[in-house]
């Protein structure tokens, strides 16, 4: 069951959801709209030297400089 980013394109709110099901009837937490947009996500793995995102580096914040990219 992949998780999903969100936007409510009502009040703007960002979320994440848990999805059940191929068509999930989703609603904004904060408001309760039922327009929201899927945004891009990027995935996650978990390697020997900890976690690493699909966009580089070792946390995929990439502003926090506690991260450096592995190679």
């Amino acid at each position: 069951m992949p998780v999903y980013e969100y936007t409510c394109t009502k009040c703007e709110h960002e979320f994440e959801l848990l999805v059940f099901g191929t068509k999930p009837r989703v609603r904004c937490p904060e408001c309760r709209g039922s327009r929201v947009k899927k945004r891009f996500s990027v995935f996650g793995t978990k390697t020997d030297s900890g976690f690493r995102s699909s966009a580089g580096g070792e946390c995929g914040a990439g502003s926090c400089g506690s991260c450096a990219p592995t190679g």
